[in-house]
């Protein structure tokens, strides 16, 4: 794999398909679909699906692909494969509320090492580099010349005083539970997989999800949190959630930063 080439294409693609998104969130009205598990999708999920399933088919034909757009005709029998959800935050999207973000991953025996999210209302791009380390771009956002890259860490958390991150959209009393074992100086409340962004950045400690997801959801910013020394763990026993299951879905989660005294289930 040219992990180089790789990035390269990811942000890329990545921007690409940002485009597209605002110039649908920006007309009038939008079609809004609902999905067999009475998900909603829109021209933007699908638009933004087809830019970056082309354009990552076209450079790595080699390996395997999988999208939540087009979920129901995988099967997965390979340790190594790409994982896209075109447009994370679909709900955030239809209201408008901007904290929807493209994201792009490379799994590697169950983890994903490289990553790409993109928040294109906000104008945020974090991604890996080849190396592992995740960064911030600022600037432009030119889609051939990158601007300038800030390497990203996790917070150095006071687990006397943590600031937590939780859904918009999914917030519940189970989740509120999990969060009272904490001492909490803080919360704040972020769409989609920004959450592991700003875990990432520092600007939060802890990211609970007691509640379903899929490895589309997740394997960008997983690999962002890592890259940043960070780290996501299953809520029922602690140890690393891993990709590449038979059905694509997650187990409840923790994402933190890296000397968080995580708290049992």
């Amino acid at each position: 794999m040219d992990y180089e080439k790789l990035v390269t294409v990811m942000r890329r693609l990545s921007l690409e398909a940002g485009d597209k998104i605002m110039e649908i969130y920006g007309r009038d009205d939008f079609e809004v679909k609902s999905k067999s598990d009475d998900s909603p999708v829109t021209a933007a999920d699908e638009a933004a699906d087809a830019i970056i399933s082309t354009g990552l088919r076209a450079a790595f034909p080699d390996v395997a692909l999988i999208t939540e757009e087009q979920a129901a005709t995988h099967s997965l029998d390979v340790d190594t494969f790409l994982i896209v959800d075109p447009l994370d935050g679909t709900k955030e999207f239809i209201h408008r509320r901007g904290d929807f973000t493209l994201n792009i991953a490379l799994v590697e025996k169950g983890v994903p090492t490289l990553g790409v999210v993109y928040a294109p209302a906000k104008g945020r791009m974090f991604f890996t580099r080849a190396d592992g380390q995740s960064v911030e771009e600022t600037g432009a956002l030119d889609k051939d010349t990158p601007g300038d890259l800030s390497p990203i860490h996790v917070a150095k958390s006071d687990n006397a005083a943590l600031m937590v991150v939780a859904s918009k959209s999914h917030r519940d009393e189970q989740t509120d539970d999990y969060i009272a074992k904490y001492k909490v100086r803080d919360m704040t409340s972020a769409g989609s997989s920004l959450k592991f962004c700003l875990v990432a950045t520092g600007e939060a400690d802890l990211y609970p999800r007691l509640g379903r997801t899929m490895e589309w959801d997740t394997a960008a910013g997983h690999a962002v949190l890592c890259g940043a020394g960070g780290a996501v763990v299953r809520h029922d026993d602690l140890t690393p959630l891993t990709y590449g299951k038979a059905d694509f879905a997650n187990p409840f989660f923790i994402a933190h930063a890296a000397n968080v005294e995580l708290k049992p289930a």
